[in-house]
């Protein structure tokens, strides 16, 4: 990881600290967009606070136990020890899903309702998280000019092509969420496009191989995907009609979506280059 600087014994990483500012971007537009849908917002507050447990624990085991299990269960130990690395993105919104769903219909939130308030907060976190990912992308076979220098090789910069995507999916939501067809539907195209996106930016990765060129990821990206229709499939039986579309400022949210990206852009090959 990355190492930004030290405060006595404390270490604060890139990675971590922008997975903390992404946390609380996230937070802050998801308990925004519940008011905005009549929600109780201290709640969806706590209950994003369940889902960032969650999501950790989900992040971290499915890494363990999907992709290297024969190594952890050879060193049990090394699977606490989360400085030296390893994380599934599939795991975190797994684990965080979990969280959420158990929070939520205990404190008799409305389910769907309360998934398409997170979805674009959840999506913002992810692609700010990402900017300080330390998982590089394969070597470059042909060298192009946004490769980044990484152990003596130019590989693909994996978590700009993920990143960039994320805002775009962002904006996209941020777009969509005044007028979903059925509740749910926000959160469904979070699952069903992020899955996409994932599976598009595994190509440049490094992952265990299923079956050439599919990796692990791409075979839970496709879980994620099937999920995601079954989901849409069943909340079109409830569907709900608005009583009239509203307005989004179109240009100012992709002005805004656009300056995200230049600048998380500027800092990952200022801090990664």
């Amino acid at each position: 990881m990355k190492l930004l600087f030290s405060i006595g014994p404390l270490n604060i990483y890139f990675f971590g600290l922008m997975i903390a500012i992404g946390s609380l971007a996230g937070i802050y537009v998801a308990v925004k967009e519940a008011k905005r849908k009549g929600l109780d917002g201290e709640k969806i507050f706590e209950g994003c606070l369940y889902a960032l447990v969650g999501g950790f624990l989900g992040a971290r085991l499915m890494y363990v136990f999907v992709y290297n299990p024969g190594y952890y269960l050879a060193n049990p130990v090394e699977i606490i020890m989360i400085n030296k690395g390893g994380l599934s993105i599939h795991g975190g919104i797994l684990g965080g899903a979990l969280a959420a769903i158990f929070y939520f219909k205990k404190s008799g939130q409305h389910l769907w309702k309360t998934a398409d308030a997170l979805a674009p907060g959840l999506t913002l976190a992810q692609a700010i998280a990402r900017v300080g990912c330390d998982v590089f992308g394969k070597v470059m076979t042909t060298p192009l000019p946004w490769g980044i220098k990484y152990n003596g090789n130019l590989v693909h910069p994996a978590q700009a092509y993920e990143f960039v995507l994320d805002y775009f999916l962002f904006f996209y939501l941020w777009q969509k969420r005044k007028n979903p067809q059925y509740d749910g539907q926000i959160f469904v195209h979070y699952l069903i496009i992020y899955a996409v996106i994932r599976g598009i930016v595994e190509f440049a990765r490094i992952n265990p191989v299923i079956f050439a060129p599919f990796s692990v990821s791409h075979v839970l990206s496709a879980v994620m995907i099937a999920t995601g229709i079954v989901l849409a499939v069943i909340l079109r039986k409830n569907k709900i009609f608005t009583k009239k579309k509203e307005k989004n400022n179109l240009f100012l949210n992709l002005g805004i979506t656009i300056l995200l990206i230049v600048s998380s852009l500027a800092l990952y090959y200022k801090v990664q280059g």
